[in-house]
Formats: structure tokens, sequence, C-alpha cells
């Protein structure tokens, strides 16, 4: 009998992720082996520091602070340690040895993912990274394989849980914006420090990785449009709720016909109303959603845990089976399927529909020249709703208006909004989303 081939994996990083994929390597060894053909051999796990108390009980003489020798000893590199550096030098070292590499890294992706996947592509070694976008959610390899024989048209993600739980608490509860944080870093959703991902930074990488997998053509962190949720105000939430939309944190891609009528794609992060109907409003809590639009498979959603650590676990190990099992039966690695060059289109080029919310002075005419306005700028109203408030003290009443558009350019939308802001009769612009799905 021919005795197994060993593989030896090297593990950077043991924070929630990494030290779930270490205790399944240690207590699934002989399942994984019968999948791969070959024992995965978790050699060491490179660590800051070798003492730091762990969640979860793993042999300590498997810690180590040497990641260089590590990484140049493995056949299978496994990277959580997240950051751009030294995470991007160990990935390099680690293909420039020969070795296939598993990353979640997704800023390290979207800053800098075009060199790894040439040094990928020299060394004939496999770079994979299902585990960067959604979590447990396998979306990028049926990007890549399934629909590789398709058109895919436009993308649209619930990518980040810490802002859907927020979302979700506001719509829910009425609370306000930071009740709701406050209530995810509680529960473990949220971070002390949660800029990355109120702000859109977490969602704008992840956007650039679906982009770059949907168009075949390498996008990065500066071609994505982003805005986070913190000017989202729970009136926005109620109001939008009356209007029956809920509100999302989206990260977009999708084709389009650029100015010189040439196509582009235009990938953007912002908060958005989906009509309560679509299949993403319904995306509730901290999970995840990945809504795909393509020419021949029409409309299809992935759904899952977008976090944690056993679910993000789960699809880096479905990588590390996918790359052990190429090293076992040969042949070269696969990384990424660029094939050509769509230009990425600014913000002002996309193509959506406004929700403006306005407080007007309540007095004749003033829908009639707010219409005209519209008009004048090539942008229809689809829906306007009108609601009267009357100031107790001073018996003044205005109006507060809701105008949901019809989809128009960008550039016309915010063209008309700067414009409407210049009549006598607004008081403010409270507020003013994005609206998809309509």
């Amino acid at each position: 009998m021919t005795e197994m081939r060993t593989l030896k994996v090297a593990l950077l990083g043991c924070g929630n992720v990494g030290a779930q994929v270490a205790r399944i390597l240690i207590e699934d060894a002989d399942a994984l082996a019968a999948r791969t053909g070959a024992r995965l051999q978790l050699s060491g796990i490179a660590v800051r520091n070798v003492n730091a108390p762990r969640d979860v009980d793993l042999p300590q003489e498997l810690f180590t602070a040497d990641a260089d020798t590590l990484v140049k000893d493995a056949d299978l590199v496994i990277e959580l340690m997240g950051g751009i550096e030294p995470a991007r030098t160990l990935i390099l070292s680690a293909l420039r040895n020969g070795a296939c590499v598993v990353t979640g890294n997704k800023a390290l992706l979207a800053q800098d993912g075009p060199t790894l996947y040439e040094e990928a592509d020299k060394a004939g070694v496999q770079l994979s990274y299902e585990a960067a976008v959604a979590g447990a959610i396998p979306i990028l390899r049926p990007i890549r394989d399934s629909l590789s024989g398709d058109r895919i048209t436009r993308v649209l993600g619930i990518v980040n849980g810490t802002t859907n739980f927020i979302l979700d608490q506001m719509d829910s509860t009425g609370a306000q914006f930071a009740d709701a944080l406050a209530e995810a870093q509680r529960l473990g959703y949220a971070e002390a420090d949660p800029t990355a991902d109120v702000e859109g930074h977490d969602a704008a990488a992840k956007a650039a990785i679906l982009a770059s997998l949907s168009f075949h053509t390498r996008f990065s962190l500066d071609d994505v449009y982003c805005e986070g949720i913190t000017s989202v105000s729970a009136s926005d939430i109620a109001a939008a709720k009356d209007a029956g939309f809920v509100i999302k944190l989206l990260a977009i891609a999708e084709k389009l016909a650029g100015a010189d009528g040439n196509e582009g794609v235009s990938v953007r992060v912002h908060p958005t109303l989906l009509p309560r109907e679509h299949p993403l409003a319904a995306v509730r809590g901290a999970f995840n959603a990945v809504f795909i639009e393509a020419e021949n498979a029409g409309e299809l959603m992935f759904y899952g845990q977008g976090a944690g650590g056993t679910p993000t676990a789960s699809a880096v190990l479905g990588d590390l089976v996918s790359a052990a099992r190429r090293l076992v039966l040969g042949g070269p690695g696969r990384t990424e399927t660029t094939t050509g060059h769509v230009p990425a289109l600014p913000i002002d080029a996309a193509t959506t529909s406004y929700y403006i919310g306005l407080d007007v002075a309540d007095q004749p005419g003033v829908l009639a020249r707010i219409a005209q306005l519209f008009a004048e700028h090539g942008v229809s109203i689809e829906i306007m709703r009108q609601t009267i408030h009357r100031d107790a003290g001073s018996n003044v009443e205005s109006a507060e208006l809701r105008i949901v558009t019809h989809r128009a350019s960008e550039a016309a939308l915010a063209a008309t909004v700067e414009a409407v802001k210049g009549l006598d009769v607004i008081n403010s612009v409270t507020s003013v989303l994005r609206v998809e799905g309509v």
C-alpha cells in the first residue's frame, strides 16, 4: 500500500478565526486526509506572543514567533494575520518558495492583489481567498467557476455584518445610531474602534474583490466610491419604513455605459434604500448576502453568516482542501481570471434613484416649483409624500417632503439636489440617500 503524502501547513495568526482553523486541522485530520489524499500536518502557528492566553486549547509547541522560517518550510500557508505588513512580505515569500497560500486578508487583496496574483502565476501555485468576502458564504468560487461561462451584469452585497446589525437594530427597535452601535459592541459584533466598519472601508475592500472577479478586471480600493452609515439617522430609518423601504449598507458593482459610450464598471459602497420585498431587505442581524444578476443565470442570491471564527474557518478550510488536492494531483494553480481591462467609472456615471428629504415652507406653489426644477434637470419623480408640521410656539407651519426619483445618472441627481438647495422655499435638505431595486 502506498504511504500517504504529508503536506506541511503553516498558520500565520491565531486570532478568532486562526484558532478555529488550527482546531479543525487537528481534530479533523483523518477526514481532511481522506478528502485531499494527503496528511495535512500543522507544522506551526506564527504569533507575536507565544504565551498569550487563547480561547482554544492548542499544543503549546506549535507556537512560534519566527514566521519567516515557518513559511519557508511549508507546502501550504494560511495567512490570517490581517493588515498589510508583515502579511504581504510573508505571502510573497511563501509564493516564491513554491507554497500555495490561503488568505482572508481583504485589505491586502484590495490594495495590492495584482502583485500577489502575478507572483502566484510565476510560481505556478495557488492563491485562494474565499474567506476574504462574506465569511462562510461560498461566493468567490461560484463567481469565478460556476458563472465563468456567463456574463455578470450586477452585484449587490451586504458584506459587513456589523453595519447590517446596526441598521437592523435601528429599523426594528427605532434606536439611534449611537445606541445601536453600543449594542453591537456589547455583543461583540463591533470592535472598540468600529471605524473600518461604520465608515464603509471594510465593505469597500470586499467590493473591489467582488468587482475584480465578476468583471475579469483588476479593481483596487482606489476604484471604489465609499460612504459609511454614520450619517443615517433614526428619522431616516423611520421615513424609509413608512415609504416601504429598508436601509442597508450595500456594496455595488455594475457594468454601465460610460460618458464615451464604452462599457465601464461602477464600484461603490453606500447606505441604500431597498424595497422591503427585495430579497436583500430580509437579511437581518449580522448576516451577509450577495445578490448577483447575470445575463443567462438571471438573479441569484447567496446568504449566510458573514463573520465569526467557526464560519470563516469553514471558508479557509475549503480553500485549503482545494489547494492540497492540487498539490496531490498536480497541475497549475488557479488564482484570478482577468481577461481584459474594463475601466472603473466615477460615481457620477452611476445610474440610481434618490430618496430626498426636504423641509419646505408650507405655501401655495411649492410642490410645482420643486417638480419643475426636477424636470429641468432631466430627473422625474416617482413618489412624493408630504407631512405638515406646526410649530406650537410660533404658529408657523412647514412641510416635510419625501421624494423618490426614477433612475437617472448620479451627476444629474446630484445637480438636482444642489439646485433644490438654492430655492427660497427650501428650509433644509434633511437627507439624501440612494435607492436600488425600484
